[in-house]
Formats: structure tokens, sequence, C-alpha cells
């Protein structure tokens, strides 16, 4: 029965994606079609450049040989359709193709190192960040439940309540005003010194040097909602008949709420945790801009202002494929986490 539904869950998750893929080829088709002559021409004009000692006649005539080729090669000869299906099958085929503007570190204009360039350093930052937060979340959310309506879950409540109504933009500049400028503690952003440090090991201690104030900052934002979530889901629980029960057959409270209680609400919380995860695989666009940070979220940032369409469609083929991913990865796990639940059971 559940192989069943694991088959179903996945299949259901890879059609989604092929229509949201669709979707995005529809809207940036003609966008699409501006970008493939733009690059038709140019290429056009980089073969004349090679050719020498042509009569001009004979050049005009290699001019339109050359063009009525590519448009056949890039489709834009077919109807509207047809060149929406045929971006569709090269995205789902993962052939981003070459960029317009925008090149990786090493130069290159294909799509995809562009963007696989750019992936490990938004996990890096936005995933350590993640496992802090719910780590530090799942202790004080558990203390703000256990000793609900007292001082600590007031004052951290008040906490949380200011705190989540800061605009990351503002918070962001205010820890580099006070941790880069009043106390020169961390670098205002950027992923290496300049010039960069050789070796492993003085890389990786650079690299952690100056993702510490992002990394300090995110936390800050992040953990006090998390916390205070964490604190109504557990508050609900620990009314539960079976936790009394618990408490009067003497055991530990330490069992209480780290067994009992966390095993009973590991659904919910897996389930906003994993949520957040898959949020910040996108990166943030102003977030990352502030601290220039060149991941995810500052390349979409550049692809927009510079009108990249094949970086951007990249971009979002990617983040959508790893965002389905994570809700179907969330889908199977979840009867593994709460026996109460029984997949595709009758009643």
């Amino acid at each position: 029965m559940y192989f069943k539904y694991l088959i179903k869950r996945i299949l259901n998750g890879l059609l989604i994606y092929i229509i949201l893929i669709f979707i995005y080829s529809l809207l940036f088709n003609t966008t699409s079609d501006s970008t493939a002559r733009y690059k038709i021409d140019e290429e056009i004009h980089q073969e004349i450049s090679k050719l020498k000692n042509m009569p001009p006649a004979q050049v005009l005539a290699f001019i339109a040989e050359r063009k009525s080729q590519k448009i056949k090669e890039y489709w834009l000869d077919k109807p509207f359709m047809y060149r929406v299906y045929y971006r569709t099958l090269k995205i789902l085929c993962f052939d981003f193709g070459d960029s317009t503007i925008i090149r990786s570190s090493s130069g290159e204009r294909k799509v995809a190192a562009i963007v696989s360039e750019t992936i490990p350093r938004t996990i890096i930052l936005f995933s350590t960040t993640i496992l802090f937060e719910v780590a530090f979340a799942l202790w004080l959310g558990l203390k703000k439940a256990q000793k609900a309506g007292k001082m600590l879950d007031k004052a951290t409540s008040l906490l949380t309540m200011i705190v989540f109504g800061m605009p990351s933009w503002w918070l962001g500049m205010l820890m580099i005003m006070f941790f880069s400028y009043g106390i020169p503690i961390f670098p205002s952003g950027g992923l290496h010194s300049v010039p960069a440090p050789t070796g492993a090991i003085a890389s990786l201690l650079d690299l952690i040097y100056h993702m510490m104030l992002p990394l300090l900052t995110l936390f800050i934002m992040g953990f006090w909602g998390m916390a205070f979530l964490t604190r109504n889901i557990v508050l609900g629980i620990l009314q539960e008949d079976y936790i009394m029960a618990a408490r009067a057959r003497g055991i530990p409270e330490f069992k209480v709420l780290y067994g009992h209680t966390l095993r009973a609400a590991a659904p919910p919380i897996t389930t906003m945790a994993l949520l957040a995860l898959l949020a910040s695989i996108g990166g943030n666009i102003v977030f990352e801009g502030i601290f220039n940070w060149p991941g995810m979220g500052n390349l979409y940032w550049i692809a927009l202002e510079q009108n990249d369409i094949p970086v951007l469609l990249g971009l979002l083929a990617v983040t959508t494929g790893i965002y389905q991913a994570g809700l179907v990865f969330l889908d199977l796990i979840y009867g593994f986490l709460d026996p109460r639940i029984k997949v595709g059971g009758k009643a």
C-alpha cells in the first residue's frame, strides 16, 4: 500500500514540475524569441569577422543563408506552441543553453555551469543557518511551552514580535554598521578576502569568517518565529492524556519533553524546518545583495537586471525542481514520523 502511494506521489510531483516548466516557457516565449534572434545576429557577426577578402554581394548572400539556417536551428520558423514545447523539452532535459551576458567565474557561458556555481554558496549559508535555527528553536520552544505564561514565555514572545516584524535589509544594514564599522569584527560582505587565501584550510577558514555576519543576521531573524511556532505546537501536545499519564507515572520531565512530546510534534516541526530549508534554496535577493553574497538570490537579481532570460529560466527550473522534490520527500517521510498516520488507508 505504501509502495503504491510512493509511486503515485513521485509521478504527481513530476507531472506538476512538467506543468510548471511549461508555464515558464509559455510566459517567457516572446522574450526567449528576442534573445534567440539577438544570439543569431551575434553568431553570424562573429562568423563574418573571420571572412576576409569576400565581395559585399557574397557577404550578403552568406548572411541570408546563415540566418535562414540559424532560424531553423532555433525553431523560430515553427508555430508559437511548437516553440513553447521545444523550450519546455530542452529545460526538462536540463539543456539551458548559453547565457546572453552573464558568465561564470571561469568565463563559461553555459547556464548549467553558471547556476551550479552559485547553488553551493546559497546552500552553505542558508542551510547552515537553518540547522542552527532548528536546534535552538526546538530548545527554546520546548522551554516556552513548559513554562507557558511565565516570564520566559512572555519576554521571548515580545522579542519574537519585535524581530519578526523587522525588514531583513534593515537588520542587515544595522549588523553591518555595528559589526563591520562600529566594532570591526567581521567583514561587511563577500565570499572571500581579496586577494583570496591559498590552501584548502585557509580558504575554508576565510569562507567561515565571511559567512559569520550574514549567518548571525539570518539566525536572529529566523529562530524567534520558529521557536514561537514550536511552542504552540508543543503546548497542545502537553495537554494530551498520555503526556499527563507519563508525568503521573513519575517519568522524568526531560524524557517527557524530548521523548514523548517531541516525537508527537515531529511531523509539523519537520514540515516547518524542511519548508524553511526549501524556501532558502532559491536564496534571498535583498539579503544576498546587502552582504554581497554571490548566491542564487544575487544571480536572480543580475539576470533580471541584465535581462538574461536563459539564466533566469535555468534558475527557475532548478529551484522549482528542488522545491518540488523536497515536497515529495516530505510527504514520503511524514508517515514514518507519525504512527497515527495510515497513508492510503481506508476508514
